[in-house]
């Protein structure tokens, strides 16, 4: 992953709120796994084998994130499981398709917490960050954002 794209996921954390921080999670998770695929393809296994292993980090960050308080939660956990045991056997066997099985799992999970994150009204989690305002300039290839200070001293409030 470059670094232009950990900056936007980044920006993209600061922002959010707890349904959109699954979202983005679940992006983080795809980039990865876009990446395995890419590396798989050149047969640059070691690149391979270490994006499959943040993928399955951030995998099991969803697994260990979720509270069993909710009737959901028992239904997902074996499917998390599931998708990491999947990319495992990709990783050792150096072949796509434990990917493409996680992926196609991921994916209709992504999809329905995509939804649920359009209709959660909460405030971002994170306070104290900077404002971002996209469209204000444009670059010759893109959108440029601008970050606005509100206080000059970011994080925790000693």
């Amino acid at each position: 992953m470059d670094s232009r794209t950990k900056q936007d996921f980044t920006r993209r954390i600061t922002q959010s709120n707890r349904s959109e921080l699954v979202v983005v999670l679940y992006d983080i998770c795809f980039s990865y796994l876009d990446e395995a695929e890419k590396n798989l393809k050149e047969k640059d296994f070691d690149v391979y084998k270490e994006a499959i292993r943040k993928a399955d980090a951030v995998i099991g960050e969803l697994q260990a994130a979720l509270n069993f308080q909710y009737e959901l939660s028992p239904q997902l956990y074996p499917l998390y499981s599931y998708c990491r045991r999947e990319l495992m056997r990709s990783m050792y066997q150096q072949s796509g398709d434990g990917i493409a099985h996680a992926k196609r799992v991921l994916s209709g999970l992504y999809q329905a917490f995509c939804e649920v994150a359009k209709q959660d009204t909460s405030e971002p989690l994170m306070h104290n960050t900077q404002q971002v305002y996209a469209g204000m300039t444009y670059g010759k290839e893109q959108l440029n954002e601008n970050f606005q200070e509100s206080d000059t001293s970011r994080g925790f409030f000693a």
